[in-house]
């Protein structure tokens, strides 16, 4: 107990916290504090009822804390608020933790529970608790005053009262001379019933023979010693552990005058040792591998399935980061968020991929949690995994059955929607155009009423591969049910790059369906096209609008295809028209060539024509090259329509020597596929061959795209040409990739000034200066420069003033059949 007078003044200080705590409620609860120091007596108190009900009042509130403070020195309860009868109690403690008093609220009536009554009550008590520590710092220093001479003698009894564990001595004769007030209350028994006697004489023989035989041990080994560890009675009566440990005393002259016994409570230590135990037992035969690190991050103990897991032994990474497991695959704002949560949830739980001591990258479950010290501050870090790689595989396989179509593995309706989604978010973001071809097989019904499902489930597998060749890469094809799927074209550029797809699919039926019995069948199908966001802005309305095109393309005799959108329907069948027409141009003898000179800038001479295309279809009329080219280079006729062109000119050629004429050389623009081909040189050189026109009067002239899409092969390619005799010009010079570390090594003779730059000069200052560009560039590689659109004098006087060499354009003459090219013949 600790006897500090009170002042006056902080009695009433605390008399005026309880007014205002009452006066705060309207009266509504009676207040009053008791002490615990002079028999429960109020010490304050605040009740504005009748003297008899006062009377009551604190009857009850002595009754009350009589129990709790019989409650509240037990050591394992809370401090918390009690209830006791109908009083709520709020403990007071010195700042030695022993009990002060406490705050009785005893209500007049049952209140509600109120959040701001629980605020002012516990500013009320952390008010009292800091006058106590007050009170009791100025009580210390009052003592400190004090000489030593005159501090309170404390006798032994009374200090080995105080002392909640068991303490007791035995004489030689093991006869009780001296126990502790915890000891009476711990065995039941009174001073008087113990002392003088020894342990046969108060236990039963069993019990006594233990602890003679304790006593027995500390002496002969002359030191102190752990006796037992048993389950007893405590001081409260509790079944608890106690831990006995015994201690010989020897006088100073070495004479044994008997054994010291001290009994402590172990309760929350060995049920702390039992928690450690069975966790350990856990981590060490969990399916999970369990990592410790300190606060720093380093490895100091591993569990579980750890090294089964990882493939590193515990030796191997005691003392190392787990940064040694990190797979790569996590970027670094991936860790900092992961830092982030446990540094301020103090957890953190996810999906990793980790790395295996082999190399071997494979996917866990990682749960990590901080652990904490007394201070609050992070000691270690428990890491629980567990290898989730067959649960991985079984999530892909289920996503597999739940997203594909079980028949032909293509995606499903499910998975199509999901894509269809994202590549329509993908579109409005970057602003471009998508379609969806909805392809219904005709009259599929027929084939599993004649074959057999069977049958037709081994055609629908077909008809998906070779759907799935047509489209290539990009496109998605989906299986919605029986006989119907959907092409789904991101990217789209164009509606004629829409046609050209339909056309392709549409080539998947041409040839026939092979059956069982070695018999064949031919298919058709009807395609509807709906184009986002002409025709849409939502996966199901682009769904059901395709669905509408291709029934109208069934309707217009199946074997067809519609656009939703009816004027792309008509543009896409001009579209169809054009390539069919191509198609048959060379055997109708629809394309011809005309011819535009080529002139010497300072002479006027002619130096040569360069040969165009031109093609008149008899339902189609004249199509401009602009148009057809294009096409005929998505369709693969581009190589076709290319030595066509190279033969016809060969042969003009020809015709002109024979006739005794001088053109100095005629030119043909090669495209980027005929490039490509490898025998190529072969067949310029048996063109010239056949047509009998030697190599020094042909030019080829090629675009800078078509070289940079493979250099090596095309270098080489045209090393074969110049060395034949035939002489080579870069077209369009400035429009493409201009690599200037590539054209030094092109065993080219000529460039030609793209005809965008020569339009605005002398006007536009930035043409004028890429012209002169060019043209030293080309003079400092000893090339001949040819500007091309040359349609003025100024355009004339410009360019021969800054070197350039040859001209061609409408101001010489515009492309011309070759009746019309006398005057520009020698």
């Amino acid at each position: 107990m600790i006897d500090i007078k009170i002042p006056d003044d902080a009695l009433q200080d605390w008399q005026e916290a309880l007014e205002t705590l009452a006066l705060a409620f309207d009266g509504s609860l009676f207040l009053l504090a008791l002490t615990a120091t002079d028999g429960l007596a109020p010490m304050l108190s605040l009740c504005r009822d009748t003297e008899a009900h006062r009377q009551s009042v604190h009857q009850l509130c002595a009754q009350g804390l009589t129990l709790f403070r019989d409650y509240i020195e037990h050591p394992h309860r809370t401090r918390e608020p009690v209830r006791v009868g109908g009083i709520v109690l709020h403990p007071l403690f010195w700042p030695s933790q022993a009990l002060f008093g406490a705050l009785c609220l005893v209500p007049k009536e049952q209140p509600h529970h109120d959040k701001q009554l629980d605020v002012l009550v516990k500013l009320t008590c952390q008010s009292m608790q800091y006058g106590l520590a007050n009170l009791y710092q100025d009580h210390r220093q009052q003592l400190l005053q004090i000489a030593p001479s005159e501090t309170p003698n404390v006798d032994l009894q009374l200090f080995i009262d105080s002392l909640p564990e068991h303490v007791w001595m035995k004489d030689v004769a093991g006869r009780y001379v001296l126990i502790n007030h915890s000891v009476e209350v711990a065995w039941g028994r009174s001073r008087e019933e113990l002392l003088n006697r020894t342990d046969h004489e108060i236990f039963s023989p069993e019990v006594a023979e233990e602890f003679v035989q304790g006593d027995y041990e500390s002496i002969v080994r002359g030191v102190q010693v752990t006796a037992a560890e048993c389950e007893a009675k405590d001081i409260d009566q509790s079944n608890s552990w106690l831990e006995t440990t015994k201690v010989p005393v020897v006088s100073s002259d070495g004479i044994l005058e008997g054994v010291i016994g001290i009994s402590r409570n172990i309760t929350s230590h060995k049920a702390a040792q039992e928690q450690l135990e069975l966790a350990a037992n856990i981590f060490e035969n969990s399916v999970e591998g369990v990592v410790i690190t300190d606060a720093n991050g380093n490895i100091v103990e591993v569990h579980g399935a750890f090294t089964e897991i990882t493939g590193y032994s515990r030796e191997e990474v005691l003392g190392e980061n787990p940064r040694i497991l990190n797979s790569g695959r996590h970027d670094k704002a991936f860790f900092e968020r992961l830092w982030q949560s446990l540094l301020t949830n103090g957890k953190w739980h996810g999906e990793i991929w980790n790395r295996r001591k082999s190399g071997a990258i494979y996917p866990e479950q990682l749960t990590i949690s901080s652990m904490y010290g007394d201070d609050h501050q992070v000691r270690y870090f428990v890491a629980v995994f567990a290898d989730i790689s067959a649960q991985k595989q079984s999530e892909k396989e289920m996503a597999r059955l739940v997203y594909h179509d079980p028949l032909t593995k293509l995606p499903n309706r499910l998975m199509l929607s999901a894509n269809l989604e994202q590549e329509l978010r993908h579109a409005a973001r970057e602003e471009t155009q998508l379609a969806l071809i909805f392809i219904d097989v005709d009259l599929f019904k027929h084939i599993n009423d004649s074959y057999g499902h069977v049958t037709g489930d081994a055609i629908l597998m077909v008809v998906s591969r070779r759907l799935e060749q047509k489209l290539g890469e990009e496109a998605t094809l989906a299986r919605l049910g029986s006989d119907e799927f959907i092409a789904v074209l991101p990217h789209v550029e164009s509606d004629d790059s829409v046609s050209l797809m339909v056309s392709r699919l549409r080539e998947a039926f041409d040839a026939p369906f092979l059956l069982d019995d070695e018999g064949s069948v031919r298919l058709t199908a009807s395609m509807g096209v709906a184009i986002y966001p002409g025709d849409g802005d939502s996966g199901d309305t682009l769904l059901r609008n395709a669905d509408t095109a291709m029934h109208r393309a069934k309707a217009n005799g199946r074997n067809n295809y519609a656009f939703y959108t009816q004027s792309l329907t008509l543009a896409s069948v001009e579209h169809l028209k054009l390539q069919s027409a191509l198609h048959d141009a060379i055997s109708k003898d629809a394309f011809y060539l005309v011819y535009q000179p080529k002139l010497a800038l300072g002479t006027g001479q002619c130096v040569g024509f360069e040969a165009l295309l031109r093609w008149e279809d008899p339902q189609l009329g004249v199509i401009s090259p602009a148009v057809f080219i294009p096409v005929a280079e998505n369709i693969g006729l581009i190589n076709e329509i290319g030595l066509w062109v190279l033969k016809q000119a060969a042969a003009q050629g020809a015709s002109w020597l024979a006739e005794g004429k001088t053109f100095g050389r005629i030119s043909v623009n090669v495209a980027g596929p005929q490039l490509q081909q490898k025998q190529f040189f072969t067949q310029v050189k048996q063109v010239l061959d056949e047509m009998g026109l030697p190599p020094e009067y042909l030019e080829l002239e090629v675009t800078e795209s078509c070289m940079m899409s493979d250099p090596l092969a095309v270098i080489e390619v045209l090393k074969q040409l110049g060395e034949l005799g035939v002489e080579l010009s870069v077209d369009d010079f400035g429009t493409g990739y201009s690599s200037l570390n590539y054209l030094k090594r092109l065993p080219i003779h000529k460039l030609k000034i793209d005809q965008s730059f020569i339009r605005d000069i002398p006007r536009d200052s930035n043409n004028t200066a890429i012209a002169k560009a060019v043209i030293a560039l080309g003079h400092a590689l000893n090339l001949c420069i040819i500007a091309e659109g040359v349609e003025t004098p100024e355009q004339a006087a410009f360019l021969e003033a800054a070197g350039c060499d040859q001209a061609q354009g409408y101001l010489y003459s515009k492309p011309r059949v070759v009746d019309e090219l006398d005057e520009f013949l020698g």
